[in-house]
């Protein structure tokens, strides 16, 4: 019988990337998530009845374990970049982290993959970082022989920072953005899950991987870059200052507070303006896909793949732009 994985937030960003690469591996895939019924498109990633969503609710133990039954590896992609509702920092990240480890261990599972992020830190000052640091404490302390991945930003065709950003530029003349001057590393989501693919079927050393892109630069680069691959350079990138963000940002988390669920921040929340101080890069010496054998890809290669929607023509820009030196 095939081996089994549960993904949990296998319906997610990179977990629906990761549940198409262990398919495609001959694995049968459990992804485990709080609404099947919005995930059912995972089944097409594999063969009838591969490729099957669960419920499962990482904050409750039995959830998890009830996830886990029978499982040969498991990998927790779950994080959020917002507090809604139930769904805290610490009860999601530190807590439900601790629970799928403490679970796996229990159920004997063989390995386990948890991706965490660049930045990761008991001791920081962000909410965010700090709850993913706490969590791969609690992974380390349940499952010492997990791998642990901290990816930057994440790019891909579903992201919601290249998108986000792209879309805004179709009608603003000027995109505002916080920490302009702040390295990141983006790193394609589908390098991240074949670094995934490896830590479950024993090809990675337990440990912490960083995980980065080709090339760091700053907020405001990534912008301009963007903007070129758009067809949209005239728009002006402002670097906003941290003390306006901050300001904004605890403004809309406050309308989310008061709304009592209504509106939900996803505009700028106070906490990511404290992340979007600090560099995002992979840090010097550390294991990253070098140490995978992994040679990761560049934005210019995936950018125009998705991006190309956002041009002022659409798919036709490169003939309108063409046409544009053609003699009557």
């Amino acid at each position: 019988m095939a081996r089994l994985v549960t993904v949990f937030g296998g319906s997610g960003f990179v977990g629906r990337y990761v549940a198409r690469r262990m398919a495609e591996q001959g694995w049968r895939v459990r992804v485990a998530v709080r609404r099947p019924n919005e995930a059912l498109f995972v089944r097409t990633y594999g063969a009838v009845g591969q490729v099957e969503p669960v419920l499962c609710n990482i904050r409750e133990p039995a959830s998890v374990a009830s996830a886990l039954q029978g499982a040969d590896a498991a990998v927790n992609c779950v994080g959020i970049l917002n507090e809604v509702g139930r769904n805290t920092f610490g009860l999601v990240q530190h807590h439900g982290a601790r629970h799928i480890a403490e679970e796996a261990a229990k159920a004997w599972v063989g390995r386990l993959v948890h991706v965490s992020a660049i930045g990761a830190d008991p001791a920081a000052q962000s909410a965010y970082a700090q709850t993913k640091g706490e969590g791969e404490g609690a992974v380390r302390a349940a499952f010492p022989a997990a791998v642990i991945l901290r990816p930057s930003v994440v790019f891909g065709p579903e992201d919601q920072f290249f998108n986000r950003f792209a879309s805004m530029a179709r009608f603003a003349p000027v995109l505002p953005v916080t920490g302009g001057n702040t390295r990141f590393q983006p790193v394609y989501v589908d390098d991240v899950a074949q670094a995934v693919a490896l830590g479950v079927t024993g090809k990675a050393a337990p440990g912490i991987y960083e995980l980065g892109g080709p090339e760091a630069r700053t907020f405001a680069e990534l912008m301009e870059s963007m903007l070129d691959i758009i067809g949209r350079p005239n728009r002006l990138v402002l670097n906003l200052p941290l003390f306006a963000s901050a300001a904004m940002g605890t403004a809309f988390d406050l309308l989310q507070r008061l709304s009592l669920g209504v509106f939900t921040n996803s505009i700028l929340t106070r906490d990511q303006v404290v992340n979007l101080a600090l560099d995002n890069v992979v840090r010097e010496g550390a294991a990253g896909f070098a140490e995978l054998g992994i040679a990761p890809v560049a934005m210019e290669a995936v950018l125009p793949e998705y991006l190309w929607r956002y041009r002022p023509a659409g798919q036709f820009y490169g003939i309108r732009e063409a046409a544009k030196g053609m003699r009557p």
